[in-house]
C-alpha cells in the first residue's frame, strides 16, 4: 500500500492542459494521488507534485531530486528528458546517460520509481520528425527500468492518445481526457485495479475535410509553434516564473476536477 506519493517532472506531470476551476492545472499525477488515496484509511496519504512545466533533465535533477531524497517516499514518478530530446543537436543515448544517474539516485531514496516513456508523436506537426530519436530515448528509458527493477507508464504503446481529442489545442500537452486516461494507464503499471479502461475506444466523429484539417494547423502555427519556437531562440522558458505545486489534498484534487467534469 502506498502511503506517499512524489511527482517530479515537466509540464507533462505538472498538468499543463488540464485546468481546474480556480486556472490552475490538475493533470495526471494529481488523478492518480487520487487513485492512491482512495485505497488507502482516510487522512493516510501524502502527495506533493514537485513538476515545473520546461524544465530540462538538470534542473529537474538539480531542484526536484533532492526534495525527493529528503521527503523518502513510497512511489515517486519520474517523467524526465523529454524537452532536451526535442532540441535541436542533442543526443538521446548522452541524455539517457544522465537520465539513469537520477534513477538511481530515487531507487536509492524511494520505494518505487515509476518511470515514463515519451508518447508516439507520428501525428504531431513538426515533432513527428523526431518519432525516432523518440523511440531510441524510449529504448534507454526501458533498459533502465529493467536494470533497476522500476515499472513503466508506457505512453508509445497507449493508443487512445493518437486521438486528437486526448491533446490540448496545442498539440503539445494532454487535454482533460488525455491526462484522466494517462492516470489510469499509470495506474495498470503500479498493478491498480482502475476504474475504467485507458484504451477505451473514442466516441465516433464525422470526417473532417482536408480543407479544414489545414486550416486547423495554419491556426495552431500561427497561435503555438511560432511562439514556441520564439522562446527558445530567446533563451526563455515557459516555467520561468512558475513554482511548483508542492503538498496538496487528494480531497482538494477531488473536489477541482468535480467542479470542472
Amino acid at each position: 500500500m502506498i502511503g506517499s506519493y512524489v511527482a517530479v517532472g515537466d509540464s507533462f506531470t505538472e498538468g499543463v492542459g488540464d485546468p481546474g476551476p480556480d486556472g490552475a492545472f490538475v493533470g495526471w499525477a494529481d488523478r492518480l494521488a487520487v487513485l492512491l488515496a482512495d485505497r488507502r484509511p482516510e487522512g493516510d496519504f501524502t502527495y506533493t507534485n514537485l513538476a515545473v512545466r520546461g524544465r530540462l533533465l538538470d534542473q529537474i535533477v538539480a531542484e526536484q531530486v533532492p526534495r525527493v531524497v529528503a521527503l523518502a517516499p513510497d512511489l515517486v514518478s519520474f517523467a524526465a528528458g523529454g524537452n532536451d530530446i526535442i532540441r535541436p543537436g542533442t543526443d538521446p543515448d548522452e541524455v539517457a546517460e544522465r537520465f539513469e544517474l537520477a534513477v538511481a539516485a530515487l531507487t536509492a531514496a524511494a520505494g518505487t520509481v515509476l518511470v515514463t516513456t515519451g508518447f508516439d508523436t507520428r501525428g504531431v506537426p513538426v515533432l513527428k520528425h523526431l518519432r525516432g530519436k523518440i523511440a531510441t530515448y524510449n529504448g534507454h528509458v526501458r533498459a533502465i527500468a529493467d536494470r533497476y527493477g522500476c515499472p513503466v507508464l508506457d505512453l508509445w504503446s497507449l493508443r487512445s492518445v493518437q486521438d486528437r481529442r486526448a491533446w490540448d489545442a496545442d498539440r503539445l500537452h494532454l487535454s482533460p481526457e488525455g491526462h484522466t486516461r494517462v492516470a489510469l494507464r499509470a495506474g495498470q503499471a503500479l498493478g491498480l485495479h482502475v476504474p475504467a479502461d485507458p484504451d477505451q475506444p473514442w466516441p465516433p466523429q464525422p470526417p473532417r475535410g482536408t480543407l479544414d484539417v489545414r486550416r486547423d494547423d495554419v491556426h495552431w502555427a500561427r497561435e503555438y509553434l511560432v511562439p514556441w519556437i520564439g522562446r527558445r531562440l530567446r533563451g526563455e522558458s515557459s516555467g520561468d516564473h512558475v513554482t511548483a505545486k508542492g503538498t496538496l489534498s487528494p480531497d482538494d484534487i477531488k473536489t477541482r476536477i468535480a467542479a470542472v467534469a
